[in-house]
């Protein structure tokens, strides 16, 4: 029988029962441990940082709070005044939700302000890169839970520390991904620790894009941004070593993304969104080894970051990411996970679902390129949440309430997939390779031996390594040697090694 929300098309039983009904409880289970506050206790969210992102929060809040979820917004900081036309900035996002703006502690351009205040429970930090390791670390040091928008950190060193401080403060933490609302990476991580698709071999994603105006130069320059409006000082984060002095510019403060200084470009703003359910679903977490390649080949509007990038991650688990992405071309390649014995294809949307077909791996024929386009196979599509965001709201506000920190999208799992992109980012602008100790987290761009080490496994005759969580122990992970493979073997002293065979 069919479990709910999974449509079968072809190759009947190759899922199996099993795999199968993992996916018939797919909404998101509430995250209570235990009772710390009522489910009915009031949250108190300030919002640090609210730029075009952060205006989708403060509808989102809205929401919940007029769904009787018992949420407030009581807070707001922003080194900008803001522009009401454009609807961003201090001031106008204050009157949006509500906010007197002549209470300098509700309403601030220091947003220590908001983290000294006792009635915020929580903060939602929505600066740029570069703010948000310190912010976050701040705000869980003042006692308050913390949303902070994807990526966790400007760097890896700083998302070690975000991680560190989630465990010694006990404070609950969720990285803005919204992908992580999205039940199909859970489903498939079910399916693929299960032994259905083999031993993993490689995942795929990609963000492509088009703008002829130039990544994020969407982001509108005003006249009245400038160093009267704008606490420029305070933006740069100089006194605190967050980024060098620079004279005031309206495109690197409201195009921040474009520059080293503030942001990874691609590699960190959209590559996080596909790396960091894709690992989920993969059932990896922290790279081996990380090589990042691209170049601005036709954006050269004064930027630093490039329009074409790809990062290749290598996992001590034996297996490898591709995230590939251009800002000049909209045409996708497809989300894949690539096992032994079987594929999974993800549709363009989430409520498209996923695929899960065969390989045909008899013979000793591989068959040709561009012969296996991988279709069929069996469609699974979870029920999906009506907002992603809001999902991922909901769930982080239960596990406010409940003080467990399992929240959709941990600092442990932000720390994964900003180490794997900005080793992608170092690789690209360094030239070099980058090798990490998924146990210490140290990280070399000297070789220690990756390549030695796989062939001394092979030469051994060892067992594949697997993901985590697998519990399908050697299917769809061994190759069957031909009979004439007997055959192998080093000649010593004029002996044939086979012997008589």
């Amino acid at each position: 029988m069919t479990p709910p929300n999974v449509s079968k098309v072809s190759r009947r039983g190759f899922i199996g029962a099993t795999g199968a009904t993992t996916l018939a409880a797919s909404a998101i289970a509430h995250p209570a441990i235990g009772s710390v506050k009522g489910a009915n206790d009031k949250v108190n969210v300030a919002i640090i940082g609210p730029g075009g992102r952060a205006q989708e929060h403060i509808r989102i809040l809205r929401r919940i709070k007029e769904a009787g979820g018992n949420v407030e917004t009581v807070g707001v900081a922003d080194v900008w005044d803001g522009n009401d036309e454009i609807g961003r900035g201090l001031y106008p996002s204050a009157k949006k939700i509500g906010l007197d703006i002549n209470d300098k502690n509700a309403v601030t351009k220091d947003y220590r302000r908001i983290l000294d205040r006792k009635d915020v429970d929580v903060t939602l930090i929505a600066t740029p890169d570069h703010w948000h390791a310190k912010q976050t670390i701040d705000a869980m040091e003042a006692g308050k839970d913390v949303y902070c928008e994807k990526p966790m950190t400007h760097t890896v060193d700083e998302a070690r520390k975000v991680a560190e401080t989630v465990k010694k403060t006990g404070r609950v933490m969720t990285v803005g991904v919204q992908s992580t609302a999205d039940p199909r990476w859970k489903a498939a991580n079910d399916l693929i620790v299960n032994g259905k698709i083999g031993k993993v071999m490689q995942g795929t994603t990609s963000y492509y894009r088009n703008s002829d105006v130039g990544q994020w130069r969407y982001y509108k320059l005003t006249k009245d941004m400038n160093p009267k409006t704008v606490d420029w000082k305070m933006f740069l984060g100089t006194d605190f070593g967050l980024a060098p002095d620079q004279p005031f510019d309206r495109a690197r403060y409201a195009q921040w993304r474009c520059y080293w200084d503030f942001g990874g470009g691609m590699y960190t703003d959209l590559f996080v969104h596909q790396l960091t359910h894709l690992i989920q679903a993969m059932g990896v977490r922290f790279p081996s080894r990380v090589v990042g390649a691209g170049g601005l080949y036709i954006e050269n509007d004064g930027r630093d970051v490039p329009d074409v990038a790809t990062v290749v991650a290598d996992y001590a688990e034996g297996c490898q990411v591709i995230i590939t992405a251009t800002m000049a071309n909209d045409v996708q390649i497809g989300e894949l996970i690539r096992g032994h014995t079987g594929t999974i294809t993800f549709g363009g949307s989430p409520a498209d679902g996923f695929r899960v077909a065969p390989q045909k791996v008899a013979g000793a024929a591989p068959a040709p390129p561009g012969a296996n386009k991988g279709e069929g196979g069996e469609l699974f599509n979870p029920q999906q949440p009506k907002e992603d965001t809001r999902a991922l709201w909901e769930h982080f506000l239960g596990c406010v309430r409940s003080k467990n920190q399992e929240t959709l999208c941990t600092a442990d799992l932000g720390y994964a997939a900003i180490a794997t992109v900005n080793l992608g980012v170092d690789s690209y602008r360094y030239g070099k390779a980058y090798f990490m100790d998924p146990a210490s987290g140290s990280i070399t761009d000297k070789d220690p031996g990756w390549s030695k080490k796989w062939e001394a496994t092979s030469h051994a005759r060892g067992q594949a390594k697997q993901v985590q969580g697998w519990k399908a122990g050697d299917t769809g992970s061994k190759l069957i040697p031909p009979p004439y493979q007997k055959l192998e073997g080093d000649w010593k002293d004029g002996q044939d090694p086979a012997g008589n065979v």
